[in-house]
């Protein structure tokens, strides 16, 4: 896997804050990392210390289109997901899309869900 060239990490971070800051006003401040073939992209939520680690691009030779791996907090890992444009990979900005509709629902607390694998959720959903 190529590494991202120093031109398309400079893109990618300014494509992500700047579509952080016009959509996802309440991820808090984001930082986007870039070491080898990856982009890491975390928030670090209001009232919070820590950065949480949201997802992870996978460069693959275009500047435009990036594999897609979001962050697990009950594995602690990234995992490979499609989209919510149902592809595989796709631009920063959908990538933090997809990202921010997966956490928006803990966001209300200010902590992603990280209790998934405790019970699954149809279970929650019929205890309501």
């Amino acid at each position: 896997m190529p590494a991202i060239p120093a031109s398309t990490r400079s893109s990618i971070t300014l494509r992500l804050l700047l579509h952080a800051k016009e959509h996802w006003p309440q991820l808090g401040r984001l930082q986007v990392t870039c070491r080898g073939g990856f982009a890491y992209a975390a928030a670090i939520l209001p009232g919070a210390d820590e950065p949480q680690p949201l997802f992870r691009l996978r460069y693959g030779g275009s500047a435009h289109s990036f594999g897609f791996a979001v962050y697990s907090s009950a594995t602690s890992r990234y995992e490979d997901t499609i989209l919510l444009t149902g592809s595989p990979a796709g631009t920063p900005q959908e990538a933090l899309d997809t990202a921010g509709t997966l956490y928006a629902a803990g966001i209300a607390g200010t902590q992603p869900p990280n209790d998934l694998r405790r019970q699954p959720l149809r279970d929650r959903k019929l205890r309501r």
